[in-house]
């Protein structure tokens, strides 16, 4: 395995799966988060090949990936889900979490958990994080 950054992504949503399509376009390195195998098996059918699969409900610590994390982008699904997303993920990058959402509600809960960024869009297309991922990748 390589040891360059990689963009971590939890691509639940349908805005979460175009811009997993996007970054597969455009050759960005990135892993797919889930917690269970139907939705690892939906983003295989995209084209992931790069997962982190973590129990949610375990209370055993998480093992940090073995490869460096970069960016990571948590789309919305779930609030319960989100905030432990945040919390798992928080430690194993220094560089941004972003959490995508189409609610108004939860920006000050993501941003105390350790959100450096909440992004509110009822939109699909989400191409402009795609530019992002491009600039974290060149640094």
């Amino acid at each position: 395995m390589n040891h360059r950054e990689v963009t971590l992504v939890s691509a639940p949503t349908a805005a979460g799966e175009n811009f997993i399509k996007l970054l597969l376009l455009k050759g960005i390195p990135f892993a797919a988060l889930v917690n269970n195998a139907e939705e690892k098996n939906r983003l295989a059918l995209l084209g992931v090949e790069q997962f982190i699969l973590l129990d949610t409900k375990s209370r055993e610590p998480w093992m940090i990936p073995d490869f460096p994390i970069g960016n990571i982008y948590l789309f919305e699904n779930t609030l319960p889900l989100c905030c432990r997303y945040i919390q798992i993920c928080r430690g194993w990058s220094s560089k941004r979490l972003i959490v995508i959402t189409g609610r108004m509600n939860p920006r000050g809960i993501y941003k105390g958990l350790g959100a450096n960024e909440v992004i509110y869009s009822k939109s699909d297309n989400l191409s402009f994080l795609v530019s992002d991922s491009l600039d974290s990748i060149k640094q």
